[in-house]
Order: structure tokens, then C-alpha cells, then sequence
């Protein structure tokens, strides 16, 4: 019988029994995968200096794959990461909270990564009172399951209600945890975020002593398929994070797939973002269909997309899911829902098929990496974070500044009262 042997340095094997939070090592216990806590992607990020680590929606199994070898290529800390519409209770993905952590164990251990990598609860959606209770309930679990970072997304919400969530969830959120909070829903040029509704959440927060890893804004992009070029805006985002300075909170930027490697990198330069979302770009690479230099899908002249030729799923295949997409009538931004109905379909192609979804992953996103986001040999400085703190707790990086008193639920009623905000138009925009 032939078993694959791997080369794992003593740095490395001691970081695995020293930085795994203790969910992950209860789970898994013989495992030779770095998981770890999303703060210290953040912080290896933040060690490079104006690099940003792919946070990849890792929508079908080819995306974790591609993007763990891309990962493990450039030498870079990654996240793999499912949003609540995408991997919740009424998931479209097949990857989901509960599982995901499992999937990339399971391949770490087999392809030999050896590269820090954090299991991230995207966009855990708050939009009603009665989501606040259910995720009481249903946030313990997903860390019971693996997961070793949220990101707890009340934007939907009023001012004062993005906050007092926030706050009411936090005891269930372990503090070794990776955090990301959000300020604005992400519906492009309409709605933006301002300084001061985030200094109003940070602070709001701060005072109660929950310090974010990372403040995602609406700063221009959207999720999914972008058509139109506004995508981030560079000036916004860097006059938001340095309102922020002194509380040390990262950006996390959201609707990447919508924007051009250029702007991207000027995000890295310009502003203090650590974290990027790649969710849309990654699942159309593994599917084979012709993108942009920075994943964006190109349509034919009739608005569908454009398959290419020995890349990707089957030809048969992809006929077939144009067949359903059209019973279904389904538009181009429909397809994500495709992912969980075909998952099996794709898993039972031929290896050589199989293995060129995951190649094709595995090019783009390490072409982000090492061209665009500048997180390319990350990985030890992870692993030096670890170190450093000889535990899988890195702690906050920022210190109570605010006063409690000063930000009491009737006090933050009282100052969201007096903001001046523009949430743009209502209606259903995609987390």
C-alpha cells in the first residue's frame, strides 16, 4: 500500500498543538491542519504590512481545493469562509457551517497544508428581533462544529439596533474568536457608509469591551455579478479606516469578483483592510466560464455566459445546467443557486475534469495572492504570531478607550438619533 508522506517542520507541528483553539482540536484531534483563529490571519496580515489575505466563499469543494493549493503555492494565511444565504439553515451551497470546517480538515490533511488557515461565519445576517434569538442558539453551534471566526452582520438594521445586536450576541461568541462587524448594507453606490456611523459602531461597541478584528462597509461594491465600474471607492474607505486608528480595527472588503486588480491593490496600499471576500469570481473560475483579469463573468450578447472549451465542468454538464436554469428562469445572478443541485453531478465527472476545476481555482487564486492582495509568504508570520503568544488567544488589539456609561442602550438611542444617515433604497440586497 502507498501513503503520502509530508515534511512538517517543528515550527509548524508545535504552532498546530499550540494555535488550534480547543473546538478544533476536541474535533479533530490527530489532525495536522493549521486552523486557527481568524484574528491571527489578521495579524500576520498586518505584520507584511498593506497585504490583504482571500477570504474565499468556498461554495463547492473545487473552490477549497484550488484555493487551499493556492494557499499552500504562495505561502499565504487564508480564510475559507460561507456567508449564512450561502452555508446558513436555508443554504444554496452544499459547503455550510457545520461542515466546512470539517472539508478543510480533511483536505489539509491530505494535500499537505501546511499554511494557517481560519474557518470564517460570513455575513451571519441579524435583520429582526427573532433573528437575534435564533442565533443565540444557533451561534454556539457552528462554533461546536469548527467554525473559528464571525463576522455578525446587523447592517441591515437601524444605527442603534446594529449596535445593541451586536452587543447582545457578543457572550455567545467565543473571545479567542476572529470578529468582524458591519456598518451598511453592501448595494453599491447607494447607501454608503460615513464616518460617523462607523465611529458610532466601533465606539459603541469598544465601550462595552468588544474590540472587532475587522469593520466591513458599504463602500461602493456589490455582491455577485458587478456591471458597473464604480466598485470601491479607494478615498472612502481610507477616510473611514483612519477615523478608526486608534481603535485598531482592520477592514474587511467585501465584493471583490465587481473590481479590477488595480483598485484592488490600491485598497491594500491606501487603507488598513486585511480581509477580501472572493465568493462569485472563484465559482465561475470552477466552472470553466470566461471571466475577466479579475474574475468578473463576461456575457455574450445575449446576456449568457460564455463556457470555455477544456476548462472547467464537462461541455455535457454545463448543457445540462443551462437546461435547468432556463426551466427555472433563472438570470445570470441566479446561478449561485445552482451550486448545491449539482454538487453530486460534478463530483461524479472523470478525475481529469474534477481536476481541472480545481487547477483553474488554483491559478486565479493565486494569482490574487501574489499579484494583487500581497499576501504571499504570510504563512510564518502567522505562525509567529502563535508563537508569540504561545496560545491559540492572540487577544484583542485594542484596549477599552470609551466609557460604558456614555454608551448605555438608552444613550445609544439618544446618539443614532442624531446621525445623519442615508441607508439608500429598501428592498432585498444579497449578503
Amino acid at each position: 500500500m502507498c501513503t503520502k508522506s509530508f515534511g512538517y517542520s517543528a515550527d509548524f507541528l508545535k504552532a498546530v498543538e499550540t494555535g488550534r483553539p480547543p473546538n478544533v482540536a476536541r474535533l479533530f484531534p490527530n489532525s495536522k491542519a493549521l486552523i486557527v483563529s481568524g484574528k491571527v490571519i489578521d495579524r500576520a496580515m498586518l505584520a507584511k504590512g498593506k497585504a490583504i489575505a482571500m477570504a474565499a466563499n468556498g461554495r463547492n469543494s473545487f473552490v477549497i481545493r484550488g484555493v487551499l493549493r493556492a494557499a499552500q503555492k504562495a505561502n499565504a494565511a487564508v480564510i475559507i469562509e460561507i456567508a449564512k444565504s450561502e452555508g446558513g439553515a436555508k443554504a444554496y451551497c452544499p459547503v455550510n457551517y457545520w461542515n466546512m470546517a470539517m472539508i478543510v480538515d480533511s483536505f489539509c490533511n491530505e494535500m499537505g497544508i501546511t499554511v494557517p488557515v481560519a474557518i470564517h461565519a460570513d455575513h451571519y445576517g441579524i435583520k429582526s428581533a427573532k433573528d437575534v434569538e435564533t442565533a443565540k442558539v444557533e451561534i454556539p453551534t457552528i462554533f461546536d462544529a469548527g467554525i473559528t471566526s464571525i463576522a455578525i452582520d446587523a447592517s441591515h438594521l437601524p444605527d442603534a439596533d446594529n449596535l445593541l445586536s451586536s452587543l447582545e450576541l457578543n457572550p455567545f461568541i467565543p473571545g479567542w474568536a476572529g470578529l468582524e462587524t458591519e456598518v451598511g448594507e453592501i448595494k453599491g453606490k447607494a447607501g454608503l457608509s460615513t464616518v460617523e456611523e462607523a465611529l458610532f459602531l466601533i465606539q459603541g461597541l469598544n465601550a462595552h469591551s468588544v474590540c472587532p478584528d475587522w469593520i466591513a462597509l458599504n463602500n461602493g461594491t456589490t455582491h455577485g455579478i458587478e456591471a458597473n465600474a464604480q466598485g470601491i471607492q479607494v478615498d472612502l474607505t481610507a477616510s473611514i479606516h483612519a477615523s478608526l486608528a486608534k481603535y485598531k480595527v482592520s477592514g474587511a472588503q467585501h465584493g471583490t469578483s465587481g473590481n479590477s486588480s488595480e483598485r484592488l491593490r490600491d485598497i491594500a496600499s491606501r487603507t488598513s483592510t486585511t480581509k477580501a471576500n472572493v465568493a462569485t469570481a472563484l465559482q465561475m473560475v470552477s466552472w470553466g466560464l470566461e471571466v475577466n483579469d479579475y474574475g468578473n463573468a463576461i456575457l455574450d450578447d445575449n446576456g449568457c455566459f460564455i463556457k470555455k472549451k477544456d476548462a472547467g465542468m464537462s461541455d455535457e454538464l454545463w448543457a445540462e445546467i443551462i437546461a435547468f436554469a432556463d426551466s427555472k428562469g433563472y438570470k445570470p445572478g441566479d446561478y449561485k443557486n445552482l451550486n448545491l443541485p449539482f454538487e453530486n453531478r460534478l463530483l461524479s465527472q472523470p478525475r481529469e475534469i474534477r481536476e481541472r476545476m480545481v487547477a483553474g481555482v488554483e491559478a486565479f487564486a493565486y494569482g490574487m495572492m501574489k499579484n494583487v492582495l500581497n499576501s504571499s509568504d504570510s504563512a510564518p508570520l502567522a505562525i509567529d504570531a502563535i508563537m508569540k503568544a504561545g496560545s491559540y488567544d492572540l487577544g484583542a488589539k485594542a484596549a477599552r478607550i470609551e466609557d460604558p456609561a456614555e454608551w448605555s442602550g438608552s444613550k445609544i438611542n439618544e446618539k443614532a438619533a442624531l446621525l445623519n444617515s442615508d441607508k439608500g433604497p429598501a428592498g432585498h440586497f444579497d449578503d
